[in-house]
């Protein structure tokens, strides 16, 4: 049997030994968080996409939002006192955070940047989003995330 791959996400959560459940679906061809959520049987709801922004002072914030849902750029600004953000070009992912679009996780970033969830998370037992890596999603409850990165909960959608 093979053993399972490990990602940095993973490997962060055993180290601050935290339980969580990892998924893969590299062979389902899912894409959009949407089709991910699908090709997994999860709820949308409770399965989070993580965005990179940049502000305009210059600083870059990470936003956890439900797969289905978009980012409200103005709610977003706000609640990190910002006076606007935009979305980082895709090719500032990798150099800045160490993840590649579709595999971004707010666990395991090159450094650290203020993280925002939706705060509807909260509604949740556990929540799902990226294990690092394409193909791979974790599932662990918000105070275990909250253990790993700050995080804050924000009406950004």
């Amino acid at each position: 049997m093979k053993k399972e791959e490990k990602t940095n996400v993973m490997r962060v959560l055993d180290q601050k030994k935290i339980s969580y459940n990892s998924y893969n679906y590299e062979s389902t061809g899912a894409i959009s968080g949407v089709e991910v959520a699908a090709a997994l049987g999860q709820d949308p709801n409770r399965t989070f996409k993580t965005l990179v922004t940049i502000g305009k002072t210059k600083n870059h914030y990470v936003f956890m939002v439900p797969v289905a849902e978009e980012l409200d750029l103005k709610k977003a600004a706000k609640a990190v006192g910002e006076k606007s953000i935009e979305m980082i070009k895709s090719k500032e992912l990798l150099p800045l955070t160490g993840y590649i679009h579709g595999g971004c996780s707010p666990i395991g970033m090159k450094k650290y940047f203020q993280t925002v969830i939706h705060q509807t998370a909260a509604d949740y037992e556990t929540i799902i989003f990226s294990g690092g890596k394409i193909g791979y999603q974790v599932e662990i409850a918000l105070g275990d995330l909250q253990k790993v990165v700050r995080v804050q909960l924000g009406d950004i959608i």
